[in-house]
């Protein structure tokens, strides 16, 4: 049998002791409608934080999944209202807007050289305004049934966001770990010429990432509409900060090469878990931001020490082979 990791221990206690503290604090937090409620929650940050654990594995980050699920939120509300489009076009199309995001974003990354940090800067800024031209600024509402369902339907009272997360969770868990592609992800963040050398396409592969980023907050937006029956062009705003908070705490180091699915999973539950709790204590709008901060301090903290002692691990036993 396969140790579990300490440090996936120690996280998994967090989520107890989180549960526990909050529940105290307010019964109502141990509640089966809460939990689920914290699930639904999760499903947005958790398909965001599937293509952030690719990217930052790869070595690189994406700042803009706020603003593609807003756009992407608008986009699908417009098609299917406005245009009288049926479920399954709107569904196709905004998907394929969303693929289109990333392959813009790989675009800057790689034809253009900018920094991660930048051109997602940038993409983060454009497609916020999309999101506001197309609909005038305004909420654009979701008349149709089997839109609306998808977003808010359940399957043995479980909602279709937490299947459609707990889906791509397995799925993409297994890619990243059992797959070619998923071992390749791994050799360009750790050393972009390693990779070449071991005749690898970085580019080809960041592109996929980007490309998979944007599809997973096209999803994310479409379910979003169909939970509020509505495109909210302003939504989802610091969806990648809670997004990254989630990945470097499960494990995923901010420099690339080293993380896990699972760790994303419990990082993800983690932060959905805290954020619910605050609101529901009644912790002031102001406080909560300082503390998602702390929390992301805490996260970068973390993956210091375990960059650390990866180094003095690889040290050590660099002296054992001498």
């Amino acid at each position: 049998m396969k140790k579990i990791p300490s440090d996936k221990i120690v996280l998994s206690l967090a989520i107890v002791f989180i549960f526990i503290l909050f529940a105290s604090l307010n019964p109502n937090y141990a509640s089966t409608t809460n939990i689920i409620n914290i699930f639904v929650a999760a499903s947005l940050t958790g398909l965001v934080a599937i293509g952030a654990t690719y990217l930052i594995i790869a070595g690189m980050n994406d700042l803009s999944p706020g603003s593609v699920v807003a756009f992407t939120s608008v986009l699908s509300a417009v098609l299917s209202t406005n245009f009288k489009l049926n479920f399954g076009l709107v569904l196709l199309i905004t998907i394929i807007a969303g693929g289109l995001v990333g392959i813009f974003n790989a675009f800057m990354v790689n034809k253009i050289q900018l920094d991660p940090f930048i051109a997602t800067l940038v993409t983060q800024s454009i497609f916020r305004g999309v999101a506001y031209i197309i609909c005038e600024g305004k909420p654009v509402p979701v008349n149709n049934a089997t839109f609306n369902a998808f977003g808010t339907m359940r399957i043995f009272n479980v909602p279709i966001p937490v299947i459609i997360l707990v889906i791509c969770l397995i799925l993409f868990g297994l890619i990243l770990s059992k797959t070619v592609f998923g071992r390749s992800i791994y050799v360009i963040g750790g050393s972009k010429d390693a990779a070449r050398l071991a005749g690898l396409n970085p580019q080809r592969i960041v592109l996929i990432c980007y490309i998979l980023m944007g599809i997973f907050c096209a999803i994310g937006g479409i379910t979003l509409s169909g939970r509020m029956s509505s495109g909210q062009p302003a939504a989802s705003v610091g969806l990648e900060f809670d997004a990254i908070t989630a990945v470097i705490l499960g494990g995923v180091s901010f420099s690339g090469g080293v993380g896990d699915m699972f760790g994303t999973v419990l990082g993800v539950l983690i932060l959905q878990s805290f954020n619910t709790g605050l609101i529901m204590t009644g912790v002031p709008t102001f406080w909560q931001f300082v503390a998602r901060g702390l929390l992301l301090l805490l996260a970068l903290t973390f993956d210091f020490f375990r960059k650390k002692k990866r180094e003095k691990g690889l040290i050590e036993a660099s002296k054992k082979n001498l």
